[in-house]
């Protein structure tokens, strides 16, 4: 395995534990402190959430849409996985000396199993549709001005993810009726807030994937 083949894996390790996490974490609803008059209320899973679609613009910038759509796969894969993991244990009943009881397991992870489902089909469709808007972006620019497919791919594939999952939330009243339209906003500001203030990390990670192939690249016997 060279240099090149190392990174890939790790940032398409990278992109399945932030979406595990995510949706493990997805259910607690929290307040986001902006400033002295004005706070957010969105997802703890949403906090993480945006840097997977700056991953994917990595994995897309390096590495093409095959492998990106690979990547994806493999975290939904990862997801499933985890998520029956959940409902066998959910199903297994608690010791009387338990630190966490049967009532408490199952309103923790119990819905999982129906956030899992909106997070899998809102994970699927805008994250390939960011590859493909990162790809369309690139070629209209002729591969220059790297902000720009990285924060228009990120910035309309985020709003099509929050559509779909407060969409799917509310449908099954996971998340109250009233609050949905309230959520959209809440969660897309932040990561219209997270597209424009990632800019400078796409930057300093594709400069650093750069140097880490030519370093890879210097290494190999044939180069010597």
């Amino acid at each position: 395995m060279d240099r090149d083949d190392s990174i890939y894996i790790v940032l398409c390790v990278l992109f399945s534990v932030l979406l595990v996490v995510g949706n493990l974490i997805g259910q607690k609803f929290v307040i986001l402190p902006i400033s002295s008059n004005m706070t957010l209320e969105l997802s703890a899973g949403a906090l993480f959430y945006p840097v997977t679609f700056l991953l994917t613009d990595l994995i897309t910038e390096f590495y093409g849409k095959k492998k990106a759509n690979f990547c994806i796969v493999l975290a939904i894969f990862m997801n499933v996985t985890v998520a029956f993991i959940l409902l066998g244990m959910d199903m297994l009943q608690a010791t009387t000396w338990s630190n966490v009881n049967d009532v408490v397991f199952h309103k923790v992870f119990g819905p999982f199993s129906i956030c899992f489902i909106g997070s899998v089909i809102a994970c699927y469709i805008s994250q390939a549709l960011d590859v493909l808007i990162y790809l369309w972006i690139r070629k209209a620019t002729k591969g220059k001005w790297l902000w720009t497919r990285s924060m228009g791919s990120t910035m309309i594939s985020l709003f099509v993810d929050t559509l779909i999952v407060t969409g799917f939330m509310t449908a099954f009243h996971i998340l109250p009726f009233e609050k949905m339209w309230p959520y959209i906003f809440d969660s897309y500001m932040f990561k219209f807030s997270f597209s424009i203030f990632s800019i400078p990390l796409f930057y300093s990670a594709v400069r650093l994937i750069k140097n880490l192939q030519n370093q890879g690249t210097l290494l190999k016997p044939s180069s010597l």
